[in-house]
């Protein structure tokens, strides 16, 4: 199966949006964080879609968004029957934008450490010709903020160690802040994506750059949050050991390309 270009059928014409970009939001025990992050796509004056796509999350985080609902019709919310992951909540939001008529689909995350503010910057790069934009936060120097040095040299090994393995020439493979045009997730075969962690950003990176699409940065200034704890662990720095190599090899062999 791919993500549905056409499903005839699939949403009547008034499910369909009148804007042409959407941006998705994972969420999962984000309820202390909402509030905040609200009040800054509030002053974006509703400029695209949100789609919030939530875990069960325990601490009502649903629950809230759907209040949020009430007074903002440009917030949509896809809830699953339990915690999955990042990756697979991702897969599940591309099919809900695509089976919409998005053109421009947004990946970012809830906790204020993306500004929403550079979503326009993100989109518009996308629209002066690239198909996949990055928003990198070691373009142009290191843009981050609030993280220990531990965490900062992890970060960046870490982007060093995929670039080695994989070939992809992006300074931040593992940034998840990024803007796809449509056709880009057409083209891949979600039944063929395996990782789940942050491992799921290379992943899709790469088939977009071996489906041979044109992939661009903007640099982004980079926010450890403030609320709630992070979602990194020992099983998600476990996966990116063994299936950044993976990928590398799938990619040198031509297994990516393969639509």
């Amino acid at each position: 199966m791919h993500f549905p270009r056409k499903k005839k059928g699939f949403l009547n014409k008034r499910a369909m949006s009148t804007k042409d970009t959407l941006v998705i939001i994972p969420t999962y025990n984000e309820a202390g964080t909402l509030a905040l992050l609200m009040k800054e796509l509030d002053m974006l004056q509703g400029s695209f879609d949100c789609l919030m796509v939530d875990d069960n999350s325990p601490d009502g985080t649903a629950r809230q968004i759907k209040d949020y609902q009430q007074t903002r019709p440009w917030i949509h919310l896809l809830e699953r029957t339990g915690k999955q992951g990042l990756g697979r909540a991702y897969l599940a939001g591309f099919e809900w934008a695509l089976g919409r008529g998005y053109e421009f689909i947004v990946e970012m995350d809830a906790d204020l450490s993306h500004n929403p503010q550079d979503v326009p910057r993100l989109v518009e790069k996308c629209r002066s010709g690239f198909d996949l934009v990055v928003g990198s936060r070691y373009l142009d120097g290191v843009r981050i903020i609030n993280w220990p040095i531990q965490r900062l040299i992890i970060s960046f090994c870490g982007s060093v160690y995929t670039r080695f393995w994989t070939g992809l020439s992006i300074t931040d493979p593992t940034s998840g802040f990024k803007c796809f045009k449509r056709k880009v997730l057409e083209s891949i075969n979600p039944a063929k994506v395996f990782s789940n962690g942050y491992v799921f950003q290379i992943e899709m990176d790469l088939y977009a750059w071996k489906l041979g699409f044109k992939l661009g940065e903007v640099p982004i200034i980079f926010t450890e949050r403030q609320l709630g704890h992070s979602k990194m662990n020992i099983s998600i720095v476990t996966e990116a050991m063994w299936r950044i190599p993976s990928l590398g090899l799938q990619a040198r062999l031509g297994l990516l390309s393969r639509r």
